[in-house]
């Protein structure tokens, strides 16, 4: 199989679709009172027209220059593929904050094939700002270069903490107390795929999800490899995971810190 690093085209489509799609978002979210919102499996977990239309338009885009390629999307799951490559995608990461009005949500792009995730974009149109990685490749924010200090540590900055109405409220305040107890702060914008932006960046120690799906942290994780930090998954394509991110210091202690924290490996949803 070939790799993408070999393949200009499809790095050119990740960040097409990544642009497109943001586009398209952002029309929704000007117009969001007219969306209706409905609730999948939590009251924290919306969905509305913008997610399933935005993912209509990825489907579409993949297919119209890879029709081979696979699709993982949110809110319509699996497509069948036989090139070996899939494109995982977020059309709307932090739907909560979208409906309400908050910039802090985005379109998350990746592409896996054979060597793992091979390429990620996510684009926050509100904030104007575009994040893109390619293995082997780096980091980037609009253009510049992102890398993370290898000398930051937990209390560094803040740390973000990816607990949803799923995780246990007993797990949930053991990780918090055990984090502020190292002199911790904690963070959270309702976005995965933002927050993982965020650490790429340097904005922020670390991230700790006790379960997220990969749409939600596929091109994320890739992003923060390439800024040179540390990233663990331990989900895959359809289970969820927990994920830790940082430098290499801080994803070891978040490791030690949710010890016994982490939800349910379970399909993903």
């Amino acid at each position: 199989m070939p790799s993408p690093s070999h393949d200009p085209r499809r790095l050119a489509l990740a960040q097409e679709i990544a642009r497109r799609a943001a586009e398209k978002a952002q029309a929704f979210f000007a117009a969001r009172d007219t969306l209706v919102v409905e609730r999948k499996s939590s009251p924290q977990d919306l969905v509305s027209r913008a997610d399933r239309e935005v993912e209509v338009l990825i489907r579409e885009l993949v297919a119209a220059s890879f029709p081979d390629d696979a699709v993982l999307g949110e809110e319509e799951g699996l497509s069948e593929g036989r090139s070996g490559f899939v494109w995982v995608v977020d059309p709307i990461d932090g739907t909560s904050p979208f409906l309400h009005g908050q910039p802090n949500w985005c379109v998350s792009v990746a592409l896996a094939g054979a060597g793992g995730i091979e390429a990620g974009v996510i684009a926050a149109p509100v904030l104007g700002e575009t994040y893109a990685a390619a293995r082997g490749a780096g980091a980037t924010l609009n253009g510049r270069r992102l890398a993370i200090a290898p000398s930051t540590r937990l209390t560094s900055g803040s740390v973000a903490y990816g607990a949803t109405a799923r995780t246990r409220p007993a797990a949930a305040g053991a990780f918090v107390e055990r984090l502020y107890a190292e002199g911790g702060t904690l963070f959270n914008n309702g976005s995965g795929a933002l927050m993982l932006a965020y650490v790429a960046a340097g904005r922020l120690a670390g991230y700790y999800d006790p379960g997220l799906s990969s749409w939600d942290c596929y091109a994320g994780l890739l992003l923060v490899e390439e800024a040179g930090g540390a990233a663990e998954f331990d989900g895959d394509l359809r289970r969820r995971g927990a994920l830790r991110a940082g430098s290499k210091a801080v994803v070891e202690d978040l490791r030690r810190l949710s010890a016994g924290l982490d939800d349910a490996v379970g399909t993903a949803s």
